[in-house]
This record gives C-alpha cells, structure tokens and sequence, in this order.
C-alpha cells in the first residue's frame, strides 16, 4: 500500500507539472495582451480606475466641483474649441486650473482625452505644462493642471490692469528662451515626438518666476520619428497658421517653428499678429486689404465694383469664406514690413512702447532676426528648435542670418529677371477650408 500510495503521488506531481508548464505560457501571453491593449483602464464596479500612466492622481468628480464652486462662472479663466478652463482651490489649499472638455457624441472625444492624458504625462519638462490629475466619469472628462499665477503672454501684454508692470526687457528675453526650450523636447526629446500645431501666446504661460511654461496641448499630436510629417484637419489660429499646413494640412515640427515665430513677434511689439503690419503704416495695410477683397470681387463677377459688392466682398472674409487667402497674404505683408523696418533700424516703431525705450537694441535685432527666419514662408528655410534655442542664447545667428540675405538676394533677382509682372499671388489650394476647420478645438 505504501508503494501504490507513493506512485500515486508521483504521478500526480507530474501532473501538476505538466500542467502549469503548458498553461503558464499562455497565462504570460493573455496577461501582456491585455495590458497593451488598453493605457487607460478602469473597473466598472469600482469608483475609481485602475491607472496605469505614471503618479497622475485620480480625482473625483464632486472634489473638482466643490473646488471651482461647482463651475461657477467667476471662477472662468479661459475657453477654447475643446473647452474651458476654470481656477479652483482644492482641500489641501492648492490652487489649480481646471480643463472641462466639451462632450462630443462621436468616439473623438474620448480618443481626444486618451491622447492629452497620455501626451502630457510623457512630456516632463521645466518649460512645459505638467499635468496633476484628471478625472473621468461617463458625462465628464476633466484634466488638472497646477495654476500659473502671472497667467500667460498674452495677458500681460494685451490685458494688464494698469497696476500690474508691463514685462520687461529682461524678462522677455527669458520667456523667449524658455519656451524655445519647451517646444525643443517636444521635438527632440519625446518619443513618439509632439508636434503642437496652434502655438500663440496665450500658451505661453507665466508661473511665478514669469519663467514660461508652454501649454495648450489640446491640440498637439503626437507624431513617430520617422515620420517627417503629419496630415491632419486645418486647426489653428489666424496669424499664427504656417503657410503650407493652411494649404495642404501637412503639419510638422517646423508648424510650431512658425508659431514660435509669429509668438515671439507679438512679445517684442505687444500686438497682436493681424496688427503688427500696421506699425509701419495704415495707410498702406488698408490698400493692401482693399487690393485684396477687389480681388475677390474681380473673381466673383466681371461687373464694375460697387458699394453692394465691396461688403459682400468684406462681409466674405470676415466670415471665413476664403479666410485662409487672407490670413496667408497678411501674414506675408506683416514679416516684410517687419524685415524691411529692421533694416531701416526703427526699432522704435517695432518695439514695445510700454518698454519706454528700456531694452537692449542689439538684443532686439538678435530676436527679431531669429523671428524672422522662424516665418519663412518654406519650412525647409526655416530652422529647427534646437537651433532657435541656439540662436536665441547667441550662438549660430549671425552665419544664419547672413546666408537667407543672400539666398533671398539672389531669388529676388531671379525673379526680377524671369518674372518681372508678377506683383500679386494668391495661392487657391486652401479654397475649400472652412472656418470652423481654421478655428478648431483649441
């Protein structure tokens, strides 16, 4: 009996063996299957997800009401396509800034809020906004950020109370490297990188150091490293829009080169894009933009002009109808009007009158000179952000600077020569956008 007792269990050890040799392979494989397959998973009979995306914290729905007084609108701070943005003051006493993205019925705003969880929470940087929490329940997706006390550029430049002191020179500067620096390793350092696609001051935010932080991921993209380009539907803002993505809707990291550039225009004039051109005269902005819709009235009817076809023709760009021809021209007019004040050395009338005269004239060439390669109309002209970085620390600029003379020197001539009628060009391949595609989520 002993003997019969031990080969049973001899045999039922080889079993059991036997069977988790074969099973655990396949245990191991639906395990790994299922946690690649969802970043973001929750269980639904618990109140809280199961979060797999770093340290961000889970926040309920009812602390994020009582923390903005269930969305008061006092508590509004800033709205886009996506959403808005309210301060609220949490239980420990910290104050934050709070994303509430509209609902959509289509699965796009889910994806949407996948996709800015996972991107921010990638992106670690000094110069860029870092995400604290989110909350998520089935009518309401919430992102939470840490509150910037000195709000954005754009604030301090076009809404400062007259009790607040305008940025100066030195600070400016400091903002322009900094968010050199944030785009940099969306660029560079994050892998797949992230192209941000709608750059403009007021996602240049300000902590309490006036350090700038970049933000406004709402309508980043995260783009593979081999990939040279991304084709997406026209989001953007007018003025700070790259030739070729309102053409063609191709968008790459030299899109938020553009951006950059425009952005850094309007902190060394304090105006805003549309507005720059007119610091050199108004006289001539206003025939450049009357040229422009008799253009379009030339190509809606062959009859003479008249009042009835002016403001049809005015009432058409105002409302979107062809916005990208315009935007295109306008943005074009205003980096010549500022390169040839530049050369004229008026600084005076480029710069900042809230400076009073209280900057740098070489620092201003330097970051206008930069700006202006930045809005290249070719992205293959313009640099990348690691050497906008560069240029703006000093290094690099001048041999920069001096090779675009020269090759825009010699196109010039070449087109004197080979074209010496052409005084006008509209491009018609972004005929078809519509303006709610121009002024998508933000």
């Amino acid at each position: 009996t002993g003997v019969s007792g031990g080969a049973v269990a001899v045999i039922a050890g080889v079993v059991a063996i036997t069977v988790f040799l074969v099973s655990a392979p396949v245990i191991i494989c639906v395990l790994r299957r299922n946690r690649k397959r969802q970043h973001l998973s929750f269980n639904r009979s618990a109140k809280r997800p199961e979060f797999h995306l770093g340290q961000l914290k889970w926040f309920s729905l009812r602390e994020l009401q009582e923390a903005t007084e269930f969305f008061s609108e006092k508590n509004v701070v800033g709205s886009g396509g996506s959403g808005r943005v309210y301060k609220g003051r949490l239980d420990d006493g910290s104050v934050v800034a709070i994303k509430r993205l509209k609902q959509r019925r289509t699965q796009g705003g889910l994806q949407q809020f996948q996709t800015e969880v996972e991107m921010v929470s990638m992106a670690v940087h000094r110069n860029l906004l870092r995400l604290r929490g989110f909350c998520l329940t089935p009518t309401e997706r919430l992102l939470v950020y840490p509150f910037m006390l000195n709000g954005s550029v754009r604030s301090c430049l076009r809404e400062r109370p007259e009790s607040q002191a305008p940025l100066d020179w030195g600070v400016r500067k400091r903002i322009a490297l900094g968010a050199a620096r944030g785009l940099e390793y969306l660029h560079d350092h994050c892998n797949p990188k992230i192209i941000h696609r709608d750059l403009k001051a007021a996602d240049i935010l300000l902590d309490e150091n006036f350090d700038a932080v970049v933000g406004g991921f709402g309508l980043a993209k995260l783009m593979d490293y081999k990939d040279t380009h991304v084709i997406t539907a026209v989001r953007g803002t007018i003025g700070h829009i790259a030739p070729e993505y309102l053409s063609s809707g191709r968008a790459s990291e030299k899109t938020d080169v553009f951006g950059y550039g425009i952005m850094l225009l309007e902190l060394i004039t304090g105006q805003k894009a549309v507005d720059i051109a007119r610091l050199a005269n108004d006289d001539d902005v206003i025939v450049e933009i009357i040229i422009f819709l008799l253009h379009l009235v030339g190509q809606k009817q062959d009859a003479s002009c008249n009042y009835i076809k002016f403001k049809y023709s005015l009432e058409t760009v105002m409302s979107g109808f062809l916005v990208s021809h315009f935007s295109f021209n306008l943005v074009a007019m205003l980096t010549f009007q500022v390169e040839g004040l530049l050369k004229e050395k008026k600084l005076e009338t480029l710069v900042d009158s809230d400076l009073q005269g209280n900057y740098i004239e070489e620092e201003v060439e330097q970051l206008m000179q930069v700006a202006l390669l930045c809005t290249q109309s070719t992205p293959m002209g313009r640099p990348k952000m690691g050497e906008v970085v560069r240029m703006v620390e000093g290094d690099g600029l001048a041999e920069r600077w001096e090779d675009w003379q020269k090759r825009k020197m010699f196109h010039q001539e070449f087109n004197n020569t080979h074209h010496p009628n052409v005084k006008w060009f509209i491009p018609d391949s972004t005929s078809r956008i519509l303006p709610d595609e121009l002024s998508g989520p933000r």
